[in-house]
């Protein structure tokens, strides 16, 4: 499931950020802010529009995410082997 699809209130793992091409800025960026494998991350609410933004949570820091950029982020069910 991508972050985008996850329901708010609920918490599951990165297993990876999508590459959109070779030496995807918005892929690093994810990345450099924590997206990475093995990391829970919580979806805290969407946007009152069209669900946009998407407030995620990775430990203690919130970030505000486009749906399209969420889109690129792969996770698995908490708890659950890759």
């Amino acid at each position: 499931m991508r972050l985008s699809e996850l329901l708010p209130g609920n918490t599951a793992v990165v297993r990876e950020v999508e590459d959109v091409g070779s030496a995807d800025p918005i892929a690093r960026r994810l990345r450099d802010l924590g997206f990475v494998a093995g990391e829970p991350v919580k979806l805290v609410t969407r946007g009152p529009v069209g669900g946009d933004p998407l407030l995620v949570q990775i430990g203690f820091t919130r970030f505000a995410l486009r749906r399209s950029e969420a889109a690129r982020v792969w996770l698995q069910a908490a708890g659950a082997t890759p």
